[in-house]
């Protein structure tokens, strides 16, 4: 079949979709609702379906008061029978993906459920949703006259008592329907390759004779392959080798940092980018118009939501609220009920409201201190953690630390800053820096993964504070006292950036 025609099939096929879309458009509130008990029905004879009485619930009030907000923590037990083959514990049918990501408090990595129906009425839903907003968008695009190129799988998939677990993104790869393999580049072969420098340039190998026309992958590691394959081309765009490239769909960290080294490399004006939200426990929301910051919370993909305002997270005073009582430019934390399983989960993710008609938000960032420039969701249990390792093993005390990200310059890879005021300081600073490295990489998986043979992240760089320095910056913003405290993680670099001056 010409491409051409393979062009206008599938767009016609994707924007059939947009009158279905137009429905929770004009009517979220009451999709959402019919959601949550068509969820509350199908988990009635689960076990945590007869725990909680799901077949009497008959109001949201009833679901707000009877069901209990959960952690990952509250469902590691649960989680851990259901990868042992056992079933109908929190979902009715059996679960055999598990997408592994790291961030919780106690163990290193997380293991969240993927069902069939998270996997079809979401995140692949949501895939097809992406491009039927971005073709409604753009009637004149040329996208599937060539081939997508993909970024993920960055791990192996493992097979233990039936189930199966990995990258989400290889677990993506691997169920991939035909249409989504014919249309993508490189080849789900190379992409679920783990050995990321060999896979590095085999992706290069094979994608530079393809015609491209767009882009889908995390904005650090995207930006690492697309250097890998101007240095491979010895070109010094990359319209020089895919000229009919139109689009990048990036989501999983923030853009912004990268945004100006894209353009030096995407130099059209009319290229566009579109953003998305998703995260192992489901596909969240898309970009719906060109040239937005704004998402659109998608409603109708098997997950009911919930929201905590901010000012009361984590005390006595904390409430849920369902997004018909969302107000514009609140902090919010979300609570999902989903498809997989997972019932007032919080995902640990924060966002604003920007517009209530219809809904769309703005990540704002996580419920905890955390660095995720790069995707490598580094907490401040693990920071911590690692610190007073690595103490111990040196002899050595900390009074007070922040952390800031190095963002990517040019070809220059990303790294951890910190500034670290000692009250007893280690003897070999190398040594020190070294084991705390290694100490990170043992607690996260995801910052293991970023600073493999350093493709994305280069070793931490410490500088040693001054006695009583942070004590000085509190001082200088006013901040004295026990309401206030040194910021530990962030993902800006204004605390540091003060920091370092006063320290200089």
């Amino acid at each position: 079949m010409p491409i051409p025609i393979v062009n206008s099939i599938a767009s016609w096929f994707l924007k059939k979709r947009f009158h279905q879309i137009e429905l929770f458009l004009k009517y979220p509130n009451e999709v959402q609702e019919e959601l949550l008990f068509d969820l509350l029905e199908e988990a009635k004879d689960t076990e945590i379906g007869k725990t909680y009485d799901f077949a009497s619930l008959k109001t949201y009030r009833d679901f707000a008061e009877r069901i209990p907000v959960s952690t990952y923590e509250d469902y590691e037990d649960l989680i851990a029978r259901s990868r042992q083959g056992e079933s109908n514990i929190f979902w009715t049918k059996p679960i055999k993906w598990f997408a592994k990501s790291s961030g919780t408090t106690n163990s290193k990595s997380k293991f969240i459920p993927v069902s069939s129906e998270s996997l079809e009425q979401c995140h692949y839903a949501a895939s097809k949703d992406l491009l039927c907003l971005y073709l409604n968008n753009n009637p004149d695009s040329q996208l599937f006259t060539g081939k997508n190129l993909r970024l993920g799988g960055s791990k192996e998939l493992y097979k233990q008592n039936g189930t199966i677990f990995g990258d989400l993104s290889a677990i993506l790869i691997d169920n991939m329907p035909f249409w989504a393999e014919f249309s993508s580049t490189p080849s789900s072969k190379v992409s679920l390759m783990s050995d990321w420098e060999y896979k590095m340039q085999a992706i290069v190998d094979e994608t530079i004779k393809e015609n491209v026309t767009s882009l889908a992958g995390v904005p650090s590691w995207m930006l690492v392959l697309l250097n890998t394959v101007l240095e491979s081309t010895q070109h010094n765009n990359l319209f020089e080798i895919w000229p009919n490239l139109e689009v990048y769909f990036h989501g999983g960290v923030s853009f912004l940092p990268y945004k100006d080294q894209y353009k030096s490399i995407l130099p059209k004006t009319d290229f566009r980018y579109y953003e998305i939200y998703n995260a192992s426990e489901g596909f969240f929301a898309i970009q719906d118009q060109n040239n937005s910051n704004e998402l659109l919370l998608m409603l109708d993909y098997g997950i009911f939501y919930e929201f905590i305002p901010m000012h009361t997270h984590g005390t006595a005073e904390e409430r849920l609220i369902p997004l018909s009582e969302v107000q514009l430019n609140t902090n919010y934390a979300i609570v999902i009920t989903t498809n997989a399983g997972l019932w007032r989960y919080k995902i640990g993710d924060t966002v604003k409201f920007t517009s209530t008609s219809p809904y769309r938000i703005k990540v704002s960032g996580r419920t905890k201190h955390h660095i995720n420039v790069f995707g490598e969701e580094l907490i401040i249990e693990n920071a911590e953690d690692a610190l007073k390792n690595v103490c111990e093993k040196t002899n050595s005390e900390i009074v007070d630390y922040t952390a800031a990200p190095i963002y990517m310059q040019g070809k220059e890879k990303g790294a951890h800053e910190w500034l670290i005021e000692f009250k007893t300081q280690p003897k070999d600073m190398s040594y020190f820096n070294a084991l705390f490295d290694e100490a990170l990489k043992s607690l996260n998986s995801d910052y293991e993964a970023k600073r493999y043979n350093n493709i994305t992240l280069n070793e931490p760089k410490i500088h040693l504070a001054r006695p009583d320095l942070f004590y000085d910056w509190l001082k200088q913003n006013d901040k004295l006292g026990g309401q206030h405290k040194v910021p530990r993680l962030s993902n800006s670099r204004d605390y540091i950036e003060e920091l370092l001056e006063l320290n200089s």
